[in-house]
């Protein structure tokens, strides 16, 4: 089968045997906002088309692909959901030479009242389950990082930060960026960021202090970003974890776990760091459950 994570920004495609193994992979920046005219099929022919030729004859897509501006929206289902429900919101899209699926994604409403949306982290949670105990939590970082409860292998609940989305618009438009400069990551002061996370006050207040740091020569300008990068994250964990010694599961690309994983730890809790290929586990179990007639 081949299983597709198909997201805003980024395509990655697996090509995976009978028993589930990774035989063969691509990736390309060609998210769905880089499609032009909405020609997804083309897309999908370009990238994977020779494995279909090959003999392939079933494709299971999540993510953003499933999203009213991809090729299908499939409806999101409600949580509590487990891989059987999730498979069986797959809906089929017409095309010639394979059966195509796409998943859908979650949904959830807090105290409040208020939605909340993912698609495509519920697939890797669902590779990431047989890890998992019994009740546990899974963080999924990125432009809009996902914090989900998971019980009894169903997914009970989850919430959206939108810290990466803001970092990046912080840095790029904003008074901030003015003091910092492109280099690599600064553990020390990101670090000092998620310390400065701890301290009483408003997240809007803590973000003018980097401004105020930099004036006053406290802050370098290769130090800027990674401090605050340490100071978002750091107040997102400190909003979404408990802490007192639990474990966390970090779902994603190993840079960014790795920087949850010193943030979870500085909140007094563990980080359990699963690779990129959760999606392709989730996409192969997920497979299993999908009616393709």
């Amino acid at each position: 089968m081949i299983g597709i994570d198909w997201g805003t920004t980024s395509f990655r495609a697996f090509r995976l045997d009978d028993q589930g193994a990774i035989v063969d992979r691509r990736a390309a920046p060609r998210g769905i906002l880089a499609i032009e005219g909405a020609r997804f099929e083309e897309e999908l022919l370009r990238q994977v088309g020779d494995w279909i030729a090959d003999g392939e004859t079933r494709v299971l897509m999540a993510g953003m692909i499933g999203s009213r501006q991809g090729w299908q929206e499939a409806p999101y289902v409600r949580c509590p959901a487990g891989a059987a429900d999730i498979a069986a919101g797959a809906i089929p899209v017409p095309f010639a030479g394979a059966a195509l699926r796409i998943l859908p994604g979650l949904t959830v409403t807090d105290a409040a009242g208020v939605p909340d949306v993912l698609r495509g982290e519920e697939t890797q949670i669902v590779g990431a389950l047989a890890a998992m105990a019994e009740v546990a939590v899974a963080c999924l970082p990125g432009s809009h990082s996902k914090w989900a409860e998971v019980e009894g292998g169903r997914i009970t609940g989850f919430a959206t930060y939108l810290s990466g989305e803001a970092f990046a618009a912080l840095r790029g438009h904003t008074i901030l960026g003015r003091t910092m400069r492109e280099g690599p990551n600064d553990t020390a002061a990101f670090d000092r960021g998620l310390a400065r996370a701890a301290d009483p006050g408003h997240l809007l207040h803590h973000l003018f202090g980097v401004r105020a740091l930099a004036l006053f020569g406290a802050l370098g300008e290769a130090e800027g970003a990674s401090y605050l990068s340490g100071l978002l994250i750091g107040h997102e964990v400190r909003a979404a974890c408990a802490g007192d010694g639990a474990s966390v599961h970090l779902i994603g690309a190993e840079t960014l776990c790795g920087l949850y994983a010193r943030a979870i730890a500085a909140r007094g809790a563990q980080a359990v760091v699963h690779g990129e290929e959760a999606a392709a586990r989730g996409l192969f179990r997920l497979s299993a459950e999908v009616n393709w007639q």
